[in-house]
């Protein structure tokens, strides 16, 4: 294949992922809102650890921008460098998504069980799938990162770079839609 071809196909097949996953997220934010009318509905403020969450995954997206600047600059220790960045303040994010969860179960907002509200059930089922999706992100990200720490990227060759960082950015701008919409509409 050749390696326009390559990179076009690559990037149509992530971009239809990325299409089914915002469906996803649509529709079980569409729910959300729909279920809202129950008697039994219960109201909830979001963990702080969600708010430092955020402005990790936010910084995140700043740091693979920087990556991607770099090696199209073929500057291969600061691409390893801001991907390394990038790396950490995704498991940050990761870290203070469970201390917000730990805070939830704290106050008495369960996932499932006779305790567990349906209020507080779409918040676990939410954030929990896009967790999911950030495990599969830093999954990607540390091959890349590993792949740049090899010396196998350059301004020539960064597709796999640029397939990760967009699927990272997508990731991202996906919690603070979710985010914003707990915010708001929770």
């Amino acid at each position: 294949m050749q390696p326009k071809t390559k990179e076009k196909t690559s990037k149509q097949m992530l971009w239809i992922s990325m299409i089914s996953m915002t469906m996803m997220f649509a529709g079980l934010t569409s729910a959300y809102v729909v279920s809202k009318k129950r008697e039994d509905w219960v109201g909830f403020d979001l963990p702080t650890a969600f708010y430092v969450s955020t402005i990790l995954i936010i910084l995140s997206s700043i740091t693979f921008y920087f990556a991607k600047k770099y090696i199209k600059q073929n500057d291969q220790t600061k691409t390893s460098i801001f991907l390394a960045i990038t790396l950490l303040l995704g498991l940050g994010f990761v870290y203070f998504q469970f201390q917000g969860f730990k805070y939830l179960i704290d106050v008495g907002l369960y996932f499932t069980g006779t305790q567990s509200n349906v209020s507080s059930s779409f918040l676990y089922v939410i954030t929990l799938a896009h967790l999911f999706h950030i495990f599969a992100g830093i999954l990607v990200l540390s091959y890349v990162l590993y792949k740049s720490l090899k010396g196998m990227y350059s301004s020539e060759n960064s597709l796999g770079l640029e397939l990760a960082a967009i699927f990272w950015h997508f990731v991202d701008a996906l919690w603070i839609y979710l985010f914003l919409f707990f915010y708001f509409i929770g």
